[in-house]
């Protein structure tokens, strides 16, 4: 692992700056999950030091957003305005062409599938993927959820089979924590953690203190 310094991304689920402010120094990128924080998000968000995504989860794929989606969209796009240096987009999102359009040149686009069930085949997974880069993704998301440690094999070798892309992909649930761990190690553009526990923003994710101390023992 010399020379190789894995990216982590933040998820922030709470208004409280102190443990944000902890862990900024070990972090490359927040995530200002919108749905999670609720309306004081632009406060957080006005605090943030590091780069940060935007972030606002349809219900559908694991969020908590009440409103309309009208109103989910309006929210997210704002955060551009507000210094987001990236949009999490949904791929299934009816709007996503309209976000995508929206803040090109402004801010990156991570175009996002999750699949809260299970773990679809490796050809099912390489279609999700190229629909996400032929709608506009500058980064490719691509998350299921484990039942099995094949799940962990099969969601990692996405990430091999596109290697002038930048993705990000990897399990949730407890059985799925090898996927987040591994996901930059293996070509994955960032995974994500916690920033303590207690949390987490979907099920299995590590903490931010946990990945340091992982990837601190696999240096040479």
């Amino acid at each position: 692992m010399t020379g190789v310094r894995p990216k982590i991304c933040a998820s922030i689920v709470a208004a409280d700056l102190a443990p944000v402010i902890k862990v900024a120094s070990f972090v490359d990128w927040f995530e200002v999950r919108i749905d999670l924080i609720g309306s004081d998000w632009r406060e957080v968000a006005g605090h943030l030091k590091k780069p940060w995504i935007a972030c606002n989860r349809r219900t559908e794929e694991g969020g908590k957003w009440r409103g309309s989606e009208a109103d989910r969209i309006k929210e997210l796009l704002s955060a551009v305005e507000l210094g987001a240096g990236m949009i999490d987009i949904e791929l299934a999102a009816p709007d996503l062409v309209k976000v995508v359009k929206a803040h090109k040149g402004q801010a990156e686009c991570l175009i996002s599938y999750h699949d809260v069930k299970g773990t679809p085949p490796l050809k099912e997974l390489k279609e999700i993927l190229e629909s996400e880069r032929d709608a506009g993704a500058d980064i490719c998301k691509v998350v299921t959820n484990a039942g099995s440690f094949a799940d962990n094999m099969t969601i990692l070798q996405l990430i091999k089979e596109y290697p002038k892309l930048k993705v990000v992909a990897f399990a949730m649930g407890a059985a799925g924590q090898f996927s987040r761990v591994l996901c930059p190690l293996v070509g994955g553009y960032f995974t994500y953690a916690s920033i303590e526990a207690g949390g987490e923003s979907a099920a299995g994710q590590v903490t931010v203190g946990e990945l340091r101390k992982i990837y601190g023992m696999m240096k040479a």
